[in-house]
């Protein structure tokens, strides 16, 4: 079961949810959430990244703006969450990811952590890679074609849904050719497919994203 716990980041203090393993752990998780904040769903998957072994936390970035944000799938919470992420900004978000990490560097064991993230926080990991040296997992990030020519510093693997409206094909393509040493996986999915609290809930594309990131993340932190 997870816990909420309190972090010092460089740019001020925020909450997080931590859940770790039971018996020793496999490696270490910085989970970023999407525009809707650590809510039910992203506190579920702190729970399944923990029970494959993971110590996991997700920082609650938006705290930085407002405590404690909990949004829901609905185009009221898709608008507050767009304006929360606008105003919080990646390099408050990236600074937040950055403490994040180094909570975990400080429980036991010598794993290197990594960083998965879901839409707004897809794209938070790829740059928690080419910023911060961090293996990273990227689901749908929406946002991350500015920044898509940064080199790489680590093992990088995007998902994506083969029909996401908000990411187009000529952008998966974008992002084969200027990351080429990354792992694309595309699946027959809309956006959000990962989320079952979402209508473009996918179970078997979630299920085989999921396998995909665990051998991914059993070779990238050994």
């Amino acid at each position: 079961m997870g816990e909420r716990i309190e972090l010092e980041t460089a740019v001020g203090r925020i909450g997080g949810w931590l859940a770790r393993p039971q018996g020793t752990p496999r490696g270490r998780i910085v989970l970023i959430q999407e525009i809707f904040g650590v809510n039910a769903h992203i506190r579920a998957v702190v729970e399944r990244f923990a029970g494959s072994g993971y110590v996991t936390l997700a920082p609650a970035v938006f705290d930085l703006i407002e405590a404690n944000i909990e949004l829901d799938y609905d185009a009221a919470g898709i608008a507050r969450g767009k304006a929360l992420a606008a105003a919080l900004g990646f390099d408050r978000a990236l600074a937040c990811v950055r403490a994040a990490a180094a909570y975990l560097r400080e429980c036991p064991g010598s794993f290197e952590p990594a960083a998965i993230g879901f839409c707004w926080g897809g794209s938070l990991a790829f740059l928690a890679n080419t910023r911060l040296g961090l293996p990273a997992v990227s689901y749908y990030g929406a946002r991350s074609m500015p920044f898509i020519h940064e080199a790489l510093r680590a093992p990088m693997l995007f998902h994506f849904g083969q029909r996401d409206r908000s990411i187009p094909e000529a952008d998966i393509a974008a992002t084969r050719a200027a990351q080429p040493q990354a792992q694309v996986c595309v699946w027959p999915a809309g956006h959000g497919f990962n989320c079952d609290q979402r209508a473009d809930y996918d179970a078997p594309s979630s299920a085989k994203a999921l396998a995909v990131t665990l051998a991914f993340l059993a070779q990238a932190l050994a």
